[in-house]
């Protein structure tokens, strides 16, 4: 089950929610691989401080031109869609940092003056954090182009019950990599006239790719329907609230999981699994899988370790939206 965690903006606490659903799911006896592909500023790692057992580096093909063979004619300039190449009257320049490694110079050049030499852009390092599976990649200082470590991140993630991926924000090219053949998204957004103006845009990304999706608010204010008017509209899921409280800033800037250290965050991320178990696509995810987790939860919430947060604390009544109805559809739709 390829699930993956995006956001249409940054800083709405998508990897919050990526990593505190990861411990979830393993505490519950699923098997879990954490793939932060927010290759440009990756920070799973803080938070689950994985042990990294190996690492290999991110190479893409780039251009190399042979000027005594070059008839100085163009064609690759010409095919080439990121200017990466530039033939001038004495010789043809390639600018190595904006080349995407589509090797469409090399097929247009008439005499076979181009070939193509590897050229590093980042690094993919795995490992894991106790029973969670961990796979990061890093895009290299001064690269541009980060879909390629983005694919060799998500190509590097071990076989689990759950592939948790990690997305970068925005609605550019690096998420929709992400994005990309996945079995189900969930967008975080807040409350906020940015949050809530980029979630609109993320919705239209998923609704290209046709995937079903759900929304997580984050910071989640009493009395604050904006988020919730959106959602009913582009008849998309809110998934889960997370409520805007001074003691998850304060475990997340310490670099705890909020999910293992704030009271109440435990049962907001049990609901959660199983609304995404109610979302995801049958077929990808089997009926013994469902029921193992099912009753995980059920016997954890049942439990007196894990029972109800203290008398007074801000989470004792776990702000979730309540079920909708089955017959209502769970892709996303535009927001009109």
């Amino acid at each position: 089950m390829n699930l993956v965690i995006a956001s249409g903006k940054g800083g709405t606490g998508k990897t919050t929610v990526a990593t505190s659903l990861a411990v979830t799911l393993a505490r519950h006896g699923q098997t879990v691989a954490y793939v932060d592909c927010d290759v440009e500023t990756p920070n799973g790692h803080l938070f689950l401080k994985p042990m990294v057992t190996r690492e290999r580096p991110v190479e893409k093909l780039v251009p190399r031109v042979n000027q005594e063979t070059c008839l100085l004619c163009g064609l690759c300039a010409a095919v080439c869609r990121f200017n990466a190449i530039a033939c001038l009257p004495d010789q043809t320049l390639v600018y190595e940092e904006l080349c995407h490694g589509c090797g469409g110079c090399t097929r247009v050049c008439p005499v076979g003056a181009i070939t193509e030499a590897p050229h590093p852009v980042g690094v993919v390092k795995v490992g894991a954090a106790g029973a969670i599976q961990f796979v990061s990649g890093t895009l290299n200082v001064g690269e541009s182009t980060s879909p390629p470590v983005i694919r060799a991140t998500r190509q590097a993630a071990p076989a689990a019950d759950w592939t948790i991926l990690d997305a970068p924000p925005g609605t550019a090219c690096p998420m929709m990599e992400a994005v990309r053949g996945s079995d189900y998204v969930v967008l975080v957004t807040e409350p906020t006239p940015f949050g809530l103006h980029d979630l609109r845009l993320a919705l239209e990304v998923v609704k290209t790719f046709d995937l079903p999706c759900g929304v997580v608010v984050n910071r989640a204010q009493p009395g604050a329907t904006e988020a919730r008017d959106l959602c009913r509209q582009a008849r998309v899921r809110i998934l889960a609230e997370i409520p805007d409280a001074v003691a998850i800033a304060k475990e997340y800037s310490r670099g705890q999981l909020v999910v293992e250290t704030v009271p109440g965050l435990r049962e907001i991320f049990d609901q959660l699994c199983l609304r995404l178990l109610e979302e995801v696509p049958k077929e990808k995810c089997p009926h013994e899988m469902r029921q193992r987790l099912e009753a995980a939860i059920r016997a954890s919430s049942q439990s007196p370790a894990t029972g109800p947060p203290a008398a007074g604390d801000p989470f004792s009544t776990p702000r979730l939206a309540a079920p909708r109805q089955r017959e209502e559809p769970t892709r996303a739709a535009s927001a009109s």
